[in-house]
């Protein structure tokens, strides 16, 4: 059934321009330096609410994206879809320099030649879909009324994995909820610091922002 499904997105439900678009999801190069003027842009002009959802958001996708997540890849250690199977499309974006460069060319998109020698066992589950559920949930949880929308990419991003031939979908779903319930427990691990310790340690701040997802930090 599963294997169905990868077939189905990495193989039936394509075309070059969501070839391009989903290996340009898929890269980490391609967001690293906007995600760094992203949170440096937050660190300089945001707000206490917005700096202290980075400090939530580098703890969790810290601890669950680099720690969990690898420890249950290691303990599972599930193939790739393209290290167990023949003729998975292996969809990226051609290395260019900038990196930016490669979305003005044709994806670079390769058939899966399984080598027993190269199996990573790093499948399961998928890092890329639990840091951005990850991050969504917090940005969801700090700004309710627009957070949620962060969902959509992480969603896209989820499913891109499966198509560039990187993840089998349940690793992608897996992945999805483990960032969701890390993003929770993170969140709310916080705010109770926050609310029982806060006043201890910086009070002044305290009373203005006497909890971390209430309005007065709106």
């Amino acid at each position: 059934m599963e294997q169905q499904i990868l077939n189905l997105i990495n193989l039936q439900w394509v075309s070059p321009g969501l070839d391009l678009f989903m290996a340009a999801l898929s890269s980490y190069a391609l967001w690293m330096i906007p995600i760094v003027v992203t949170v440096a842009l937050v660190v300089i002009f945001g707000g206490f609410k917005a700096r202290f959802m980075l400090v939530v958001m580098a703890v969790a996708v810290g601890l669950g994206g680099n720690v969990l997540c690898e420890i249950i890849k290691h303990k599972v250690h599930r193939p790739r879809p393209r290290e167990m199977l023949a003729n998975v499309r292996r969809v990226e974006l051609q290395r260019t320099k900038p990196v930016v460069m490669g979305l003005f060319k044709p994806a670079d998109v390769q058939l899966s030649r399984p080598n027993p020698g190269t199996v990573t066992g790093h499948s399961f589950p998928s890092s890329h879909a639990f840091n951005n559920f990850c991050v969504a949930t917090i940005l969801a949880l700090f700004y309710r009324k627009r957070g949620w929308l962060a969902f959509i990419p992480a969603a896209l991003i989820a499913y891109s994995r499966v198509y560039v031939g990187a993840h089998w979908p349940s690793d992608a779903v897996a992945g999805a909820f483990l960032g969701c319930g890390v993003g929770l427990l993170t969140v709310a691990l916080f705010d109770y610091l926050w609310r029982t310790q806060g006043s201890k340690i910086v009070p002044k701040f305290f009373a203005a922002h006497p909890t971390l997802l209430g309005p007065q930090m709106a």
